[in-house]
C-alpha cells in the first residue's frame, strides 16, 4: 500500500520511531525490502538515488518500484534519494513516487532555498512529501568521495540549527536530512555523533528530522537519534557490503565449482532480507508493527 513520504514519517512520529529508507537498485534489494516490512508489519520507505542511475535506471527500477508498493499489504513510500537535479525529481514524481529528496547542501544557502522551494511547488501537485538537506557530511553520496572517512576527515559540516530552522520555515519542506557526525559509506572507525545538533533543531522547529549515513552506528546510538526526533533513517551501505560477502563465501564454497547466477541472487536477497529484518525491528525503538 502506498503512503507518502509525509504520511509514513508522520506515523514515524506518533510512534516515537524511524523509517528505515533502503536503496533497492536491483531486484533482491527491492523484493528484500518489501518482504521484511510484510514480515515485520512496519512501514518502509523504499529509494532510489540519482546517483545509482549508472546500474539501475530509474526507468528501468522506478516502474518495479511502484508496481511492487502498490501490490504489498505493508505500508510503503516510494523515494527519490538525493536528487540534484530538479527535473530528475519531476521524472519519478510522474513515475508514481510519493516522496523526493532535494539535495542542495553543496551550493549556496540562498540556492539552496530557492531550488527547494521548487521543489515543494512541484511536491505539491503530486501529493508528495518533500525531504531536503541543510549541512554537508563532507563525503558526498555520489561523485568522487573518499569512501571510509570520519565525519572530521570528510570536511563535514554540522547543520546550524538556526539556519535549520529559517530553511524549514523558508522552503516549506515535510522533513529535514542534517549533518551530526555520520558520513556516507563506511567508517574508518567509531562514528562520534553530535546529538546537541538535533536537540536543538528539534527544540525550535519540531520537524521530522533524518539520518544520512548510518552505516556503522551502533544500536544504541540509532535509539538515542531516534529519541532526539529522527524520524527516517537511510541503510544501504552495509546491507549491500554484507550481501556480497555472502556471496563470496557461496563461491568459496563450491570449490571451483560452477556457480550459476541465481544462486548468487538467490543468496544476496536471503542476506539483505534477514538484514532488513533486523534493521526494521532496531528502528522501530520498541514500538508495536502498525501495519
Amino acid at each position: 500500500m502506498l503512503v507518502n513520504l509525509r504520511d509514513i514519517c508522520a506515523i514515524a512520529e506518533q510512534n516515537n520511531m524511524a523509517i528505515p529508507s533502503f536503496n533497492v537498485p536491483s531486484m533482491e534489494a527491492l523484493r528484500a525490502a518489501i518482504d521484511a516490512a510484510e514480515k515485520t508489519g512496519y512501514p518502509v520507505i523504499i529509494a532510489h538515488a540519482e546517483g545509482h542511475e549508472p546500474f539501475a535506471p530509474l526507468d528501468k527500477i522506478g516502474p518495479a518500484m511502484v508496481a511492487l508498493a502498490e501490490r504489498s499489504s505493508a505500508l510503503v513510500c516510494v523515494h527519490l534519494d538525493h536528487g540534484e537535479s530538479l527535473s530528475y525529481l519531476r521524472r519519478a514524481l510522474e513515475m508514481g513516487f510519493n516522496g523526493i529528496m532535494y539535495d542542495g547542501s553543496y551550493q549556496p544557502y540562498e540556492e539552496n532555498v530557492e531550488n527547494s522551494q521548487r521543489a515543494a511547488d512541484m511536491c505539491a501537485s503530486f501529493d508528495a512529501g518533500l525531504e531536503c538537506e541543510l549541512g554537508s557530511m563532507g563525503a558526498r553520496e555520489f561523485g568522487e568521495r573518499e569512501e571510509g572517512a570520519t565525519a572530521e576527515e570528510s570536511g563535514a559540516i554540522y547543520t546550524n540549527p538556526d539556519q535549520a530552522l529559517d530553511f524549514i520555515q523558508s522552503t516549506g519542506l515535510d522533513i529535514l536530512a542534517c549533518s551530526f557526525g555520520t558520513v556516507h559509506g563506511i567508517y574508518k572507525g567509531e562514528p562520534h555523533l553530535n546529538f546537541d545538533v538535533l536537540h536543538k533543531i528539534r527544540k525550535l522547529s519540531q520537524t521530522p528530522l533524518v539520518m544520512h549515513g548510518g552505516s556503522g552506528v551502533s544500536d544504541a546510538d540509532y535509539a538515542k537519534a531516534i529519541n532526539a526526533g529522527i524520524r527516517k533513517i537511510n541503510y544501504y551501505t552495509y546491507g549491500v557490503k554484507y550481501a556480497g560477502e555472502a556471496v563470496e563465501k557461496l563461491i568459496g564454497e563450491k570449490n571451483g565449482e560452477t556457480v550459476y547466477w541465481h544462486d548468487m541472487t538467490t543468496t544476496a536477497y536471503e542476506r539483505m532480507l534477514a538484514d532488513f529484518t533486523h534493521v526494521i525491528q532496531v528502528f522501530a525503538n520498541g514500538a508495536n508493527p502498525v501495519a
